[in-house]
């Protein structure tokens, strides 16, 4: 089915209720008692309007000003006969503040202005026609262009405003996908030495091996609870339980621990980041480094928390991947930093500001 306009929430039904404007332009001939010949003349100016008109909808930016032209070109053609043609250069005049941004388009409503003075002029036309033309044009392309260029920014809001949404759902998912990581790489990698475990007690000593699997089933759930939470977007990771885990893990894995942990204020987000920063230090400890023992360290150096977590394993390699890109995420978005030395086994250091600490509050 054929549409005379575009389909735009914005325009509704108005552009037929601007259509009333038109029936101005019958009235001299009314008035006048005009021949058949006149009407006919009349009907025909109607009939050449009524497409420009609903084409200049269909067209953007300054294409309008091809319709624009069309209508300004009707009513210079019927204003030497019909004083009411001046209706046809309001109309052009619509068109043409829709038609560029306001410093183009005052130029051209000036110029649409020119051409009615000099078809006034020329043609030596009644104060009635150039008054109403010149008042009415100038004054509605105005607004028009007002109004064009309210939409125009309007339209740059609700694109910046859909980006916007676009990169919140971004980082959600990159969120979503580095808590996952921390959660199940740490996690599975516990359950997978748990169950080695299990395994090789299974004849030797069947009570303790059954308390590694029950081990293995309370792991799973916590996890499961924590992946729900993660999910959530609400996930406390505290720092003194997340120590305590990392300790049975090791010892699991045969990594004897070393620890020597200060009292050193830290907001709910900063122990967050030092917690899961230890969990992927033992999570690579376990399934990289083959090492025996492993230091972790917790201290104040004056104008930062530092954080160390070492082990005499094999070293040379630094972590890579998902874990570190995450981890530095997330201690650079504190104003942190994060460093790997690999010469010696392995360690990492994470450094955050004491001034944002003590900023922060305590926890």
């Amino acid at each position: 089915m054929m549409r005379l306009l575009p389909e735009d929430r914005q325009l509704g039904w108005t552009p037929y209720a601007w259509l009333v404007y038109l029936l101005v332009f019958p009235v001299q001939p009314l008035l006048e008692h005009a021949s058949w010949r006149t009407w006919a003349l009349t009907g025909l100016g109607i009939a050449a309007f009524l497409p420009l008109y609903f084409w200049g909808y269909w067209l953007q930016g300054r294409r309008k000003l091809w319709a624009a032209a069309g209508i300004a070109a009707l009513g210079c053609l019927y204003a030497p006969s019909n004083p009411s043609a001046s209706v046809f250069f309001i109309y052009a005049a619509s068109f043409v503040g829709q038609s560029a941004e306001p410093r183009v388009a005052f130029r051209y409503l000036g110029a649409l202005l020119a051409i009615i003075a000099a078809e006034a002029w020329l043609f030596h036309l009644p104060p009635g026609f150039w008054i109403v033309a010149l008042v009415l044009s100038a004054l509605l392309g105005s607004v028009y262009i007002h109004f064009a260029e309210q939409a125009r920014m309007n339209r740059k809001l609700s694109l910046a405003q859909e980006e916007v949404e676009h990169l919140a759902k971004v980082a959600e998912r990159e969120r979503i996908a580095r808590d996952l990581h921390d959660l199940l790489g740490h996690t599975l990698s516990v359950i997978v030495l748990k169950s080695e475990l299990a395994s090789r007690l299974g004849e030797k000593d069947p009570q303790r091996a059954m308390a590694e699997i029950r081990d293995v089933e309370r792991i799973s759930r916590d996890a499961l609870a924590q992946v729900r939470s993660a999910v959530r977007g609400y996930r406390p990771v505290g720092l003194a339980s997340e120590l305590s885990r990392t300790r049975e893990t090791l010892a699991t894995a045969g990594v004897q621990v070393e620890a020597a942990m200060e009292t050193v204020p830290l907001t709910p987000a900063q122990e967050s980041v030092l917690a899961l920063a230890v969990r992927e230090g033992a999570t690579n400890i376990i399934r990289h480094a083959q090492a025996h023992t492993c230091r972790l360290g917790l201290r104040s150096t004056g104008s930062a928390c530092e954080l160390e977590i070492a082990d005499d394993g094999c070293g040379g390699a630094t972590l890579s991947g998902g874990g570190l890109s995450g981890m530095r995420q997330r201690v650079e978005a504190l104003g942190g930093t994060l460093e790997i030395d690999g010469s010696r086994g392995t360690t990492l250091r994470v450094r955050l500001p004491l001034q944002a600490l003590e900023a922060g509050g305590t926890s």
